[in-house]
């Protein structure tokens, strides 16, 4: 079974790469389910019920989120009744959404997903590793196939979350840095992992926004606007075989796209 997961989708030019590009990728690639995190895809903070939809008649089955999951209010009454736009699951209890989606792939194959969010640097919300684990407990005893995406903000609990959860899930990938790293491998029992799968977007500028107002941040410390860069448009991806039948990870590679001009 081949997955490919899209790194976080950064607004306007990450949907038009993704629209561009993505059907003929899974025809050449023959891959039977596409992922991706989709937090940053309106104007670069959040998304809305508007984008979700189309990005999920894109071809993508499943949206993750992360900590711009709430930037847009009217995501709020939407994300219960859409499951496959996810947010973390170690959100405080009673959240509204879900951290979990069971599905089955175009080739008949159950699979899950799972999102998390990291606590080092960020929002203080419940345990990511005892949330996995109450996660995974409450899975189906049939589904093998299960991809964790742990957006957080250090390489070092990434990690340590894909040791942790290493030979229970077929992937654990991380996002949120919108900078892919080079530590692709598959873990001793059979878990894939990466620290960060990179961004779809925009690379001109710094992780998908303008660089002039980013530098100026830098520079004065003063607030400033931040909008979407608009050039040298990426999709970083990580392509992932796993064995349908026990869920394992044969291998991961790292899939750099670009858009056609």
């Amino acid at each position: 079974m081949l997955i490919l997961f899209i790194g976080d989708i950064v607004g306007s030019p990450g949907r038009r790469i993704v629209t561009d590009r993505l059907k003929d990728i899974v025809a050449q690639e023959s891959i039977d389910l596409v992922l991706a995190n989709g937090e940053n895809a309106a104007s670069g903070f959040g998304i809305t019920p508007a984008i979700a939809d189309t990005l999920l008649s894109e071809g993508i089955e499943v949206l993750t989120g992360g900590n711009h999951i709430w930037d847009r209010k009217e995501i709020l009454d939407y994300i219960d009744t859409a499951p496959r736009l996810l947010r973390p699951a170690n959100f405080p209890e009673g959240t509204k959404g879900h951290g979990r989606f069971v599905g089955v792939s175009q080739g008949g194959v159950q699979y899950a997903v799972i999102n998390l969010q990291g606590r080092v640097f960020m929002g203080p919300n419940d345990c990511p590793f005892r949330a996995a684990d109450r996660e995974l407990a409450a899975l189906p005893g049939e589904v093998k196939v299960v991809v964790v995406d742990v957006h957080a903000e250090t390489t070092s609990e990434k990690e340590a979350m894909g040791w942790y959860l290493d030979g229970r899930v077929s992937a654990v990938v991380g996002t949120h840095t919108h900078v892919a790293t080079a530590d692709e491998r598959v873990l001793p029992h059979g878990t894939a992992f990466i620290s960060d799968v990179g961004m779809t977007g925009p690379h001109d500028g710094v992780i998908g926004m303008g660089r002039a107002a980013v530098l100026r941040r830098f520079l004065d410390n003063l607030p400033a606007r931040f909008e979407v860069a608009s050039g040298d448009i990426q999709m970083n991806t990580v392509l992932l075989d796993v064995d349908e039948s026990s869920g394992r990870a044969r291998s991961i590679q790292r899939r750099r796209y670009r858009l056609d001009t």
